[in-house]
């Protein structure tokens, strides 16, 4: 099936790529010869594959020269606990703490405005908020991209109950600019003073796959869950956090450090 076709040799490309058989610099074999070392595949899907090497930021096209591989992914330094100080003026809550980072590291930010979903809990929500399961509750979908590529997706889970109190910007569809955590303080007294995280790995469902072009076979995406609790330790919230393994390190921190040095810069190869 020429779908399937194009996407097996771009993830062979990209095998030869990281075991360094094609340099960073180096340029790769011209269609014509890409075309006869996978068993005469059509122009077309040796294109579509370069094609997905490139959304993969592995390649570039210069037009009249060539496809040339690129220089590594520089890994993105994600803080996901402990930044004591944050800088005044800007948005609040756990999107200051990523938008900080990139700061740090000279990288250019971009947090999409969320999307705004009422379902039913499921088990696995209904558990974390303590909720009866098939309790309604409020998603904050967000997507977040370093230098225009997709970096991670994250999903915020709110009791519906918060609405009816009078929290009504969780169902806008837009940053509430000091941090939804920040803001349920405010309008309801609601505030976190504690939360509990779990970080596992696992091979990322086909939304991940597409969303972060990653190759269809071997990859791996991060998930940090986090439960945010009240002082009555009642939970308050359920984000959880999806990072593809490729670009991104977590780094927790305890007490008053320097700045990391495992974080990037862009400058770094």
């Amino acid at each position: 099936m020429a779908g399937a076709r194009y996407r097996d040799i771009a993830d062979d490309l990209a095998r030869r790529i990281e075991e360094g058989e094609f340099a960073a610099g180096e340029r790769l074999p011209t269609e014509e010869q890409l075309m006869v070392d996978y068993d005469n595949a059509s122009r077309n899907t040796i294109r579509e594959a370069v094609k997905l090497l490139k959304t993969r930021g592995l390649v570039e096209t210069t037009q009249g020269r060539g496809t040339f591989v690129l220089e590594g992914t520089v890994p993105f330094a994600v803080t996901v606990a402990g930044i004591l100080e944050l800088p005044s003026g800007g948005p609040g809550g756990e999107g200051a703490a990523y938008r900080f980072d990139a700061q740090l590291q000279g990288r250019e930010f971009e947090n999409k405005d969320p999307k705004v979903e009422i379902q039913r809990s499921n088990p696995e929500v209904a558990r974390a908020l303590a909720l009866k399961e098939g309790t309604r509750v409020v998603l904050r979908h967000q997507e977040r991209f370093i230098e225009g590529r997709p970096w991670s997706l994250q999903t915020t889970y709110y009791p519906m109950d918060y609405v009816s109190q009078g929290a009504d910007r969780l169902l806008d569809d837009e940053d509430i600019e000091q941090g939804v955590v920040a803001y349920l303080n405010e309008v309801l007294s609601v505030e976190q003073v504690a939360y509990r995280d779990r970080i596992t790995a696992r091979t990322p469902d086909t939304n991940e796959t597409n969303f972060f072009t990653l190759r269809d076979a071997g990859s791996v995406v991060i998930v940090h869950d986090r439960i945010g609790y009240d002082r009555e330790k009642k939970p308050i919230r359920f984000t959880r956090t999806v990072y593809p393994a490729d670009r991104n390190q977590l780094d927790l921190v305890i007490g008053a450090v320097p700045p990391s040095p495992w974080a990037f810069s862009k400058e770094v190869g």
